[in-house]
């Protein structure tokens, strides 16, 4: 089909997320291949967010595809009651890789369905009814995971499941206690956590969900101690500790997980995107021994008709297969720490970028009208003004794919990034954030 016809059928027919459809105008994408992909009219952009954070290895990996249509000459689907060997593969090759004990894996199709799992699981096996899920986090657009979500794109969905309460976690740049960053503030919002916990009722509380680091609420990097602090509090009150590692997962901070920064073992952990770089959709629920060992012998009420669906497991298998022999663990650390230094050039150079943060290939750069006040450009929500669709614009027109809203502008490319190739795309970033500096003052 031509673009034309693409665009007339998309526009008369789809529905886009999280926007109004009068001014959807999407770009026509033709195809993919590494770290790039091309329009329609064979334009090619820099895919620096991985697509929405998933293309870990990359577009058009031929292992991966290989493997996708090996099992598709064999079968696709079967009923989830039934053992397959991709299944049973995918299953041993994650708990390989997690933390600890969490070797048990429930299969969804995502990441949010692996949170409303989760959110059953922790009720039932703990007998007590509340979540607990902090400020600045997003953890899916289905009921439970909105209701989650301690930022705007919950609004909408409120009142949302019962039950849920929110609590302040650490964000440094903008402490919610007033505390300058590399001072106690981490340990403050455990302490404030610790007294909410004694006014609501330790006993009433099944687990508490977290992004180990927040992804886009603005790679918010707890400091040094929180996490463990954080495992102390949920240990000391029968609570379990839920870790939502769907971004921050596969090798994207430069570990396996994003958790294996802080050495804590979560009572269950959810993930999905990097577990199949996005090839097909697949998530997981991952359990711990005891969150196991209870549900051994009290059926666990749950299940999806694509569970552990053989086409998504077989490209999982692959997927991780891709990470080992190519060392994308490793690259990402390393690549990662280059990109950082190449980040605090554009924060010493431009006077809208307030500051920068980033671990593995994972980064955030935060915008500012005052570096002196941190005062907001966009303001939260865009209560300032809306500044993320004009410096997409312009990233777009110059080549460069990224994800940015409010304040933030997200970076996140393939694992398999080649330093030449983050000069070439921050060399684009740098040039657009002229349009940001412009309208300080504004």
């Amino acid at each position: 089909m031509k673009k034309d016809e693409i665009k007339k059928l998309d526009r008369q027919h789809v529905i886009y997320p999280w926007k109004a459809q009068r001014g959807v105008d999407p770009i026509v994408i033709d195809r993919a291949e590494g770290i790039h992909f091309w329009d329609a009219d064979g334009k090619r952009y820099i895919d620096f967010c991985a697509g929405l954070l998933c293309i870990n290895i990359g577009h058009g990996n031929q292992h991966v595809l290989g493997a996708m249509k090996e099992q598709m000459a064999k079968f696709t689907y079967v009923p989830p009651s039934f053992a397959t060997e991709p299944k049973s593969r995918l299953a041993g090759m994650i708990s390989e890789v997690t933390p600890g004990d969490l070797d048990h894996v429930f299969f969804t199709n995502a990441g949010a369905e692996a949170i409303e799992n989760a959110i059953k699981a922790a009720r039932k096996f703990t007998g007590r009814h509340k979540i607990y899920s902090r400020w600045r986090s997003y953890h899916g657009a289905t009921a439970g995971a909105i209701t989650l979500t301690g930022d705007p794109r919950r609004w909408y969905a409120e009142p949302g499941i019962p039950g849920v309460v929110k609590f302040f976690g650490p964000y440094c740049y903008r402490c919610p206690f007033g505390c300058e960053r590399g001072s106690s503030g981490g340990m403050q919002c455990l302490e404030t956590l610790k007294t909410q916990i004694m006014l609501d009722g330790p006993k009433t509380i099944a687990a508490i969900f977290i992004e180990p680091i927040v992804g886009t609420n603005g790679i918010l990097i707890p400091p040094d101690g929180y996490m463990k602090g954080l495992r102390q509090i949920c240990d000391e009150n029968g609570i379990l500790l839920v870790l939502d590692e769907v971004m921050s997962g596969w090798g994207r901070t430069g570990k396996w997980f994003g958790i294996q920064h802080d050495e804590v073992v979560a009572d269950i952990m959810v993930t999905a995107k990097g577990l199949t770089s996005g090839y097909v959709q697949l998530g997981a629920m991952i359990w711990s021994k005891k969150i196991w060992d209870h549900f051994y012998d009290h059926p666990f009420v749950g299940g999806l008709t694509y569970l552990g669906h053989a086409l998504a497991c077989a490209t999982g298998v692959a997927n991780v297969e891709v990470y080992r022999s190519e060392s994308l663990i490793e690259k990402s650390r390393i690549n990662g720490e280059y990109l950082g230094q190449k980040l605090k050039e554009l924060l010493e150079k431009h006077p809208s970028v307030g500051d920068v943060r980033c671990r593995g290939l994972w980064a955030c750069i935060e915008l500012t009208s005052d570096k002196e006040t941190k005062a907001p450009l966009a303001g939260f929500a865009d209560t300032r003004m809306n500044v993320s669709s004009g410096l997409l614009k312009r990233l777009y027109e110059m080549g460069l794919h990224l994800f940015a809203k409010w304040d933030f502008i997200f970076i996140a490319p393939p694992l398999i990034i080649t330093r030449d190739e983050i000069d070439e795309a921050v060399s684009i970033l740098d040039e657009a954030l002229e349009y940001t500096d412009s309208l300080i003052g504004k």
